[in-house]
């Protein structure tokens, strides 16, 4: 019976893919990927040639779905790939499994790359629970959640783009305390990896003198009440 499998690609690294993974690749009749363009350098580094990619992201997924769907119920088995890392996980992926879903098709989902655990396992701060909560609205309802945020228990995990770390961090700042024990990750599985440790002012103070460039992982100390 043909299927969707979701298959995690690296976000730095191009070893950090699974024996499996590469396997998949070459055997769906096709491959979805959020960026083609990248799509090809990867499966050109692993010699998987005259492979049929179509574009499926943000802007399109809504349009093109449906057929996608008919396409596996016809017999052919489909591979969705992201930009980097594990589709779904901040990127597009939810819509197309839950069309599936309703149709009866079966889904596989490989266990892969995805940022956000090495960056929570790095940060030194509690990892038995935690709250993924991936990129925080612009506008739009981000004081009425950092509010609520603020009394989470569990360890936060937050992505976040390198031209807003400023304003974000100043925002944690004010709403989770200056002295919350948080780490930023940068570039993970990457030449210039780095993870910075300290208390949220200390983190701000770090990020007002410098510009960092790459991907980037928040994570925040949970709530501890002192009383």
């Amino acid at each position: 019976m043909a299927k969707l499998i979701l298959v995690p690609t690296p976000i730095g690294n191009l070893e950090d893919i699974t024996l499996r993974a590469l396997r998949i690749l070459k055997e769906v009749d096709l491959i979805l990927a959020e960026d083609t363009r990248k799509a090809a350098i990867l499966l050109k580094h692993y010699g998987i040639h005259g492979k049929k990619v179509s574009s499926y992201h943000n802007f399109n997924e809504h349009y093109i779905v449906e057929n996608i769907v008919k396409k596996i119920s016809y017999g052919l088995n489909i591979a969705l790939i992201s930009e980097a890392g594990t589709p779904a996980i901040s990127d597009p992926g939810f819509l197309i499994v839950r069309e599936c879903l309703r149709a009866n098709i079966d889904i596989e989902c490989l266990p892969g790359p995805t940022a956000l655990i090495p960056a929570l396992v790095l940060s030194g701060l509690p990892c038995e629970t935690f709250v993924f909560q991936g990129f925080l609205p612009v506008k739009k309802g981000l004081n009425s959640l950092l509010t609520l945020l603020s009394k989470e228990s569990r360890t936060m995990i937050f992505y976040e783009a390198p031209h807003r770390i400023q304003k974000t961090l100043t925002k944690f700042c004010e709403y989770f305390g200056e002295d919350r024990k948080a780490s930023i990750s940068r570039e993970i599985s990457k030449i210039y990896e780095q993870t910075y440790r300290g208390k949220l002012i200390e983190l701000l103070s770090i990020f007002n003198t410098q510009k960092p460039k790459g991907e980037i992982v928040i994570v925040v100390e949970g709530y501890r009440d002192n009383k």
